[in-house]
């Protein structure tokens, strides 16, 4: 009799699938792959459902204004515990194939430039993913295969402190910046915005003006960019060349009185969000993806001084007209690691 009942149900099951295009319930996602491609009309239930049972969520980052997303985040889903590592790419990079190689998983999503992704990808740590969120970016923000998301863009050029240096009279191209006046003035940060300024300079300029640039007696700061930026704001350190917008847009936003401008091609940092193929929150985790994605959270990077890729975002910053956006670039690690060395080599010696 159970066997006649299951059979019968089955039969109206696809008797109302043919006559009125009523699909059955998807099966409840479970692995990694599915959970990340789960399309259902229940999504966003499921999502928050097993993001209860998981309880927490491990962000990897190269963000260092990134906070107040994540603190968003949390107050918007109070039973996720959102914890974070944060880095440059390169030691992001380095952590999770390191990770990986011990089988050890522990990172649920990675906010991370798109050429620290990439070595991950083609070493199989990422899981493509599918989020409604994408629908409204352009197409080339998303990874072909859908690895990742471009979340935000920066941009490094001038930042100086406008107290002590005029408008008129801050530097307005590369070729200014050997003017004697700024001969011990300057400084950069020695992380790895330092690799990628001298490669924007190098394929701008030319590494003959990079050399000459160099007997500016330029300081070296073995800190992110970031903490430049607040060696500008409070003023001692009058200006750097290798500073982001976003660090200038948001010190400006609190008051501080600094400027930016970019003074020929400048590099561009892509932040982009990709879910690790082993993720232990994979529900918490596209949850946070689709947070990062939507209006909301792309409001508050634009707040922090990015730039979308969101085609319904108001645009709060002209891009400059000359962007090297070196990360696509298959050779790009080749490239950084030489750059890199020259900048290690001239500069603040």
């Amino acid at each position: 009799m159970i066997q006649k009942n299951i059979s019968a149900g089955l039969v109206v099951s696809a008797a109302l699938t043919l006559a009125f295009g009523i699909a059955p319930l998807a099966a409840a996602p479970t692995t990694v792959a599915e959970i990340a491609t789960y399309a259902g009309a229940d999504r966003q239930s499921v999502l928050e459902a097993g993001a209860k049972r998981e309880g927490v969520l491990l962000i990897y980052a190269t963000g260092t204004q990134a906070d107040p997303l994540y603190e968003a985040f949390a107050k918007k889903y109070s039973f996720i515990k959102v914890e974070s590592f944060k880095g440059d790419s390169p030691t992001v990079t380095r952590r999770v194939i390191e990770e990986y190689a011990a089988s050890t998983y522990l990172v649920d999503t990675l906010d991370l430039a798109v050429a620290g992704l990439r070595p991950m990808m083609e070493a199989g740590l990422l899981q493509p993913y599918r989020s409604p969120e994408q629908s409204k970016f352009v197409p080339t923000a998303i990874e072909p295969k859908g690895h990742w998301t471009i979340d935000y863009e920066s941009y490094v050029g001038l930042g100086y402190n406008s107290k002590l240096i005029p408008e008129s009279e801050a530097p307005k191209t590369y070729e200014d910046l050997l003017d004697p006046k700024w001969r011990g003035k300057m400084a950069v940060p020695g992380s790895s915005t330092l690799g990628n300024w001298i490669g924007a300079m190098m394929v701008d300029k030319g590494e003959a003006f990079v050399r000459r640039f160099a007997e500016q007696k330029i300081r070296v700061y073995e800190v992110s960019a970031r903490a430049v930026a607040n060696l500008v704001v409070s003023g001692e350190v009058p200006l750097s060349p290798a500073l982001f917008n976003s660090h200038m847009a948001n010190s400006q936003d609190q008051g501080a009185p600094v400027d930016w401008r970019p003074l020929g091609g400048v590099y561009a940092t892509t932040g982009a969000m990709a879910l690790a193929a082993k993720s232990p929150h994979p529900h918490a985790a596209m949850l946070f993806i689709d947070f990062i994605l939507s209006q909301e959270g792309q409001g508050l990077y634009q707040k922090l001084g990015y730039a979308s890729s969101r085609t319904d975002m108001p645009v709060r910053q002209a891009k400059p007209t000359k962007i090297f956006y070196f990360g696509d670039d298959p050779d790009y690690q080749e490239k950084y690691e030489k750059w890199m060395a020259i900048g290690r080599q001239i500069v603040g010696k």
